[in-house]
């Protein structure tokens, strides 16, 4: 993983975790208009690391814990997930016991999409995000019906590294077959 922050770490922190397509520093500017206040930490998936292989959620959970560990951040004041990486963010929060106050999910990803179904979408998915590297942001409108520059840069990173190994991983990988998880009380109480 690629960690990008904003702010001062001696503040409280908010943890970003980026949509399928892009690079974390695409949370770049909202970071920027909270950085006065909060250490925003937006990590970017194996998946769009050149030369990183992903190998599981486990696995980017732990870079991110061992990030967290090495900045002293004792606590969470907010996690923001968008697409893909709610399904991160739900082995995050289930899985470390860094307290987080404040949860927001923006259109999380548990559609449960079968996996039959996932790997038929892996070779589309893949050409849609390498084009947007190819054409240089030009199949941006076409594919995400969005034609703002602002946001180009960010797709045109990810699909510049990424690998047809690392989408289809992570694709298995998704939560996208099994419904939205329970949150265990334990959960509740440290969110």
């Amino acid at each position: 993983m690629i960690f990008k922050t904003a702010g001062d770490k001696s503040k409280p922190a908010i943890l970003f975790f980026h949509a399928m397509g892009v690079t974390g520093d695409s949370s770049m500017p909202v970071a920027e208009c909270l950085e006065q206040k909060y250490y925003c930490i937006m990590p970017t998936s194996t998946v769009y690391c050149a030369g990183q292989k992903y190998r599981s959620k486990t696995d980017e959970i732990q870079q991110i814990m061992t990030f967290l560990k090495e900045q002293g951040i004792r606590e969470i004041e907010l996690v923001v997930a968008s697409s893909i990486g709610a399904d991160l963010a739900m082995a995050f929060l289930t899985n470390t016991q860094i307290p987080v106050k404040h949860v927001f999910f923006d259109s999380g990803q548990f559609a449960q999409i079968g996996k039959v179904t996932r790997r038929i979408m892996v070779p589309f998915l893949y050409v849609a995000m390498k084009s947007l590297y190819w054409s240089n942001g030009k199949t941006l409108k076409k594919i995400m019906w969005c034609d703002d520059d602002k946001i180009k840069p960010y797709f045109i990173k990810a699909g510049k590294n990424l690998t047809y190994r690392n989408l289809r991983r992570q694709l298995t990988d998704s939560l996208e077959d099994k419904p939205f998880p329970k949150l265990p009380e334990k959960l509740q109480k440290h969110t």
